[in-house]
């Protein structure tokens, strides 16, 4: 496993011990990161307009379409880092 991938992974860990729940922009931001990092560009179809929280994290994941893996994963891990540190 690469460096950077066990950073990812530790930051995937410590998101879930943060003591302050994120607002639901920065919640969309790490959800985007995530997939993005997980599992590269968005696949399928839109959610539709009756499902506004699959909307919301589609869309998210959406505007990072043709980042690298290694780009949000990196954007991921610091994000994290800033939320443990505020």
């Amino acid at each position: 496993m690469s460096d950077l991938a066990a950073r990812f992974q530790a930051a995937i860990d410590e998101s879930k011990k943060l003591g302050k729940r994120p607002d639901n922009d920065t919640l969309l931001k790490l959800y985007a990161c995530f997939k993005q990092g997980s599992n590269g560009d968005v696949e399928g179809k839109r959610p539709g307009f009756a499902d506004l929280v699959g909307r919301a994290k589609y869309d998210a994941w959406a505007k990072l379409k043709g980042t690298p893996k290694e780009t949000a994963m990196q954007q991921y891990v610091d994000q994290v880092e800033m939320l443990k540190n505020a």
